[in-house]
């Protein structure tokens, strides 16, 4: 391997120990560990370092309109290609969760490109909107939280503000 292999294998172990370590916080903290919790979230906070350092070594970090463009790549082929194949697969296998969690993903990946998109064609204007993400399914809105979340149900009480 390469050293740009390892620095692509350590920005994708970095990024998985933060998501990791964040869901270990919250659970932490629904068991009544506040302190546990935020060693958890200072650890995440680290792996986020370390995988900006990586990632900003492999080049991939470029101009803002060249990351919308990967953006959208990303999250069209999610939708399009891999999401499909993992639900079907799901769907055989009859495991019934991971079907809801790829299918959850796979329409809200489909909105993130979506999202993208329309930043990328509006990015001389400043919408000045903050966006909305269920914490149920990760459906992501601009701009005020609906009601109920068309892709899982949730209540409006669901989501997050993110400015």
């Amino acid at each position: 391997m390469s050293t740009l292999d390892n620095l692509k294998a350590a920005f994708a172990g970095e990024s998985q120990a933060n998501r990791r370590y964040l869901a270990f916080a919250k659970k932490a903290d629904m068991e009544g560990y506040p302190q546990i919790a935020k060693l958890f979230r200072a650890a995440a906070e680290a792996e986020t370092v370390h995988a900006h350092n990586h990632l900003g070594i492999i080049g991939e970090v470029m101009d803002t309109k060249a990351n919308l463009a990967t953006a959208v790549g990303g999250e069209t082929y999610e939708y399009t290609r891999m999401y499909p194949g993992f639900i079907t697969e799901a769907e055989t296998e009859g495991s019934k969760k991971a079907k809801w969690s790829f299918d959850v993903a796979n329409k809200v990946e489909e909105i993130h490109a979506g999202l993208f998109t329309e930043a990328l064609e509006a990015m001389s204007k400043d919408q000045g909107q903050d966006y909305h993400v269920c914490s149920v399914c990760g459906n992501t809105v601009l701009g005020a939280a609906p009601d109920k979340c068309p892709i899982c149900g949730a209540a409006r009480d669901k989501f997050m503000p993110v400015g």
